[in-house]
């Protein structure tokens, strides 16, 4: 179960947008149907990119919805594992294990999760990633060699917006924002993305830290 309190203390990095609070500033879901054929075409290449990652590693840099800057290393092995582990000295970390999300904050030493479906994260976890249905493509931008895609849930568009940022040449996820359900941005973007890596499955499952300190 989710602790709010915990949440507020933890500085979330990814396609996290956990609280079922209503916001009033998200705009109604425009429907696919509106878009170009080009645009169109394009999602199809977003959808091709995104099926065709099976893992990804990176460094990445955090700008969080006060302003404040913090590193780490990014981890994804599809379908469903996620890891995020944040630069000394901030010990937090957050990890998907194939069913649920789980967010470590190392100064109440105290661990809060979620179901995956509950968060933005389940889009880019799931095995068949589709730009439709469940999740509705709000707006697109494309412009200097860079393509802005942002998605919203269809049944709740209240829960937050999740804007994808590709380089078009060669075609490659560089950052994502996600605006959560109070109104606050967080944007990340992947120094440096490294697909097809071997990453080990051991290290995408919550272990305790508090817990193995004390075996120590």
């Amino acid at each position: 179960m989710i602790r709010r309190t915990a949440l507020a203390a933890l500085p979330l990095a990814f396609l996290v947008a956990l609280a079922p609070v209503a916001w009033s500033g998200t705009a109604a879901a425009k429907p696919s149907t509106q878009f170009t054929d080009q645009d169109k075409a394009k999602l199809t290449q977003v959808e091709t990119y995104l099926n065709g990652i099976q893992t990804l590693k990176s460094q990445f840099q955090q700008i969080n919805p006060d302003g404040s800057l913090v590193r780490g290393t990014f981890q994804l092995k599809r379908p469903g594992k996620m890891r995020i582990d944040y630069d000394p000295p901030n010990k937090n970390f957050i990890v998907a294990d194939g069913h649920f999300v789980y967010f470590w904050d190392a100064e109440a030493k105290e661990q809060s999760n979620a179901p995956i479906g509950s968060t933005m994260a389940d889009f880019i976890l799931r095995p068949d990633l589709h730009l439709s249905g469940d999740v509705t493509v709000t707006s697109m931008d494309d412009s200097a060699g860079v393509l802005e895609v942002t998605l919203v849930q269809t049944k709740d568009p209240g829960l937050g917006r999740l804007t994808l940022m590709f380089q078009e040449q060669p075609f490659t996820l560089k950052r994502w924002r996600v605006l959560d359900a109070q109104g606050a941005t967080t944007e990340v973007a992947l120094l440096d993305p490294q697909a097809g890596v071997s990453l080990d499955d051991s290290q995408f499952y919550f272990r305790d830290p508090s817990r193995r300190k004390e075996r120590d």
